[in-house]
């Protein structure tokens, strides 16, 4: 079932997960009636990182897990990969707006597959670049550190990015989910709510959490 339309919603990070044993990682999140997982996918060249590709989620699949796969495509071509992660049992595919290629027939092509769609902003990257293309998504995505790599330094600057979106949400009575990524714990969780967010995606806070079931209840309170 989804969660109500902007409630707040802890979506944590495979990445931060152990890639040793990704599936147990995943059924920890199940376990606490967490429906949703962010699975991020990059390839070496958009970012300076290489992480997971659709075998991982098919496999995931494969093994039992149910939960909603927000994926999170950090590529350079993401239009060539919609088909593949689709089929791999994606819910929620998302494509950076900054690589050069056709942003809205990428996401038409999502929604032909099936899944629902969402667009992304790095922190250099002003909220007027999507502006176009918010009545053609499910959920939009702000980056609060510059993607790559886990366990970053969440940036405050990007607060006022996260009130534009919800401003602009509420004027033209749009539904997108508002996402941010980077640095999330508990505490900037609150400052990203306040500024409008409602999908909260916490990989290292949360996975090194010592108390998973405290961690997840501290979100669902804000």
């Amino acid at each position: 079932m989804p969660p109500p339309l902007h409630a707040p919603l802890l979506n944590p990070s495979l990445l931060a997960g152990d890639h040793a044993h990704l599936g147990a990682s995943a059924a920890a999140v199940a376990q606490l009636n967490l429906p949703w997982l962010h699975c991020d996918i990059m390839d070496g060249h958009f970012v300076p990182n290489l992480s997971f590709g659709p075998e991982t989620l098919a496999a995931l699949r494969r093994a039992g897990i149910k939960l909603f796969f927000d994926t999170h495509l950090m590529l350079s071509e993401p239009h060539r990969y919609i088909e593949p992660f689709a089929k791999a049992g994606a819910n929620l595919v998302s494509i950076h707006i900054e690589p050069d290629y056709d942003h809205a027939a990428t996401l038409a092509r999502i929604r032909a597959l099936g899944c629902q769609c969402g667009i992304v902003l790095n922190p250099g990257t002003p909220a007027r670049a999507v502006e176009h293309l918010l009545g053609a998504v499910d959920l939009v995505l702000v980056m609060t550190v510059q993607p790559g790599f886990g366990g970053q330094s969440f940036r405050r600057d990007m607060l006022p990015k996260i009130s534009q979106f919800r401003d602009w949400r509420q004027a033209r009575r749009l539904g997108f989910r508002l996402e941010v990524d980077g640095g999330i714990d508990a505490d900037t969780a609150f400052e990203c709510r306040a500024a409008g967010a409602d999908t909260f995606v916490a990989g290292t806070s949360f996975f090194r959490a010592a108390d998973k079931p405290a961690f997840a209840a501290a979100f669902a309170k804000l």
